[in-house]
């Protein structure tokens, strides 16, 4: 019989009720290597982590491990578009084409900047075949994303875009303020408060990153109609071609972020208190009501979901996967990840592991955590 795999880290006695969720995470064979950090007013309540970084079980998963979040990045590229608008770079209801003249092609030129963000603008993926090395080119996939026309007349619904989503918010972003938005993230937020997280990783970071292994299954979506087929199930739907080192140094604000589940819990910390994080300015209260609060409602045309989009943010409401507050939002990533906070509790928490699920939304893993949280709280 296997040894049982050491747990690690910290936990109030108050959240047992995690540890013990985390362990039988572990125990039942769930997790290659795993962290998760809870927040509760800026202390940090939890933060256990076990198993291993690398599929060998050479590398122990522990503090410094790098873990790829997938879409949790579009929680990143929230608050980078969110801190934009509150510095008065732009403005939640202006045209995308106001900052970005060629994405008014196609009957685009109407779609604001908050519904873009909710999934809305119909462009949820490429419908003409490509490389998918093209992914890699940052101009051109602009320039195709600016020339489609929407698969769907915008603001009508909300469609997830997988990947297309970074493009279309990092574009924004980089006509809003000049520099890329993992740039800016490195520059204004990550460096100046010590938080491990990436858009684009240096090879520098590489010894540090979790070995990833990939579902074994492919998700539920339903029945493939065209919007999931253009998001999910053409060959040249994600990025691919180059080898993992150029998908690790590219910046794809929806897909590529790397963090550590510490860096992600203390950043949405601040969003569920004070917005200031370590004295320094994150984002005012106000903002983040602003960027959390509900623009779209209903059954999304790509996840098999009846969906609450804020600005970037998934919204609690209806979903229930971040606890049981309504107001409470975040995002979560391809195979398990996620982060979230909840303003109302001042509670802020993410989940990271190496062991990808098959679960699009509410892995059963964080859920045990998460719920054993809030029953504690």
């Amino acid at each position: 019989m296997a040894e049982p795999v050491d747990i690690r880290g910290t936990c109030d006695e108050r959240f047992a009720g995690v540890r013990a969720a985390f362990e039988r995470n572990i125990g039942e064979g769930l997790e290659l290597g795993a962290r998760f950090v809870l927040e509760v007013d800026g202390q940090t309540a939890v933060d256990l982590m076990g198993g291993f970084a690398d599929r060998a079980g050479a590398r122990l998963f522990d503090e410094t491990t790098l873990t790829p979040v997938f879409s949790t990045t579009k929680a990143l590229a929230a608050l980078m578009i969110a801190r934009a608008v509150e510095q008065g770079k732009l403005t939640y209801t202006q045209a995308v084409a106001d900052l970005w003249p060629e994405f008014a092609q196609a009957g685009k030129g109407a779609i604001t900047v908050e519904q873009a963000l909710s999934h809305q603008a119909g462009l949820p993926g490429l419908l003409e075949p490509m490389d998918p090395a093209v992914w890699f080119d940052w101009d051109v996939l602009c320039a195709k994303l600016a020339a489609m026309a929407p698969m769907w007349p915008p603001g009508s619904a909300a469609g997830y875009h997988p990947v297309t989503f970074g493009y279309i918010a990092g574009e924004i972003f980089r006509r809003a303020d000049g520099r890329t938005m993992g740039q800016a993230l490195r520059e204004d937020v990550a460096g100046p408060c010590g938080l491990d997280l990436w858009i684009g990783i240096p090879e520098s970071e590489d010894p540090r990153l979790a070995e990833m292994e990939r579902p074994k299954a492919l998700p539920d979506f339903g029945t493939i109609n065209d919007y999931r087929k253009a998001a999910f199930f053409t060959p040249w739907a994600s990025p691919g071609g180059r080898g993992g080192g150029t998908w690790r140094r590219s910046e794809i604000p929806s897909a590529n972020g790397h963090a550590t589940a510490g860096a992600l819990a203390r950043l949405m910390g601040a969003l569920a208190r004070d917005g200031t994080l370590d004295g320094q300015a994150i984002l005012s209260p106000a903002m983040v009501r602003e960027a959390s609060r509900e623009r779209i409602e209903g059954d999304d045309l790509v996840l098999p979901y009846h969906m609450s989009w804020g600005a970037g943010f998934m919204r609690n409401d209806g979903l229930w996967i971040y606890g049981n507050g309504d107001t409470a939002f975040g995002h979560s990533g391809w195979g398990g990840s996620c982060a979230f906070a909840d303003p109302e509790r001042r509670v802020s928490g993410a989940y990271v592991m190496n062991r990808q699920s098959s679960s699009l939304l509410g892995d059963p893993r964080s859920q045990r955590l998460i719920e054993a949280a809030f029953r504690a709280l």
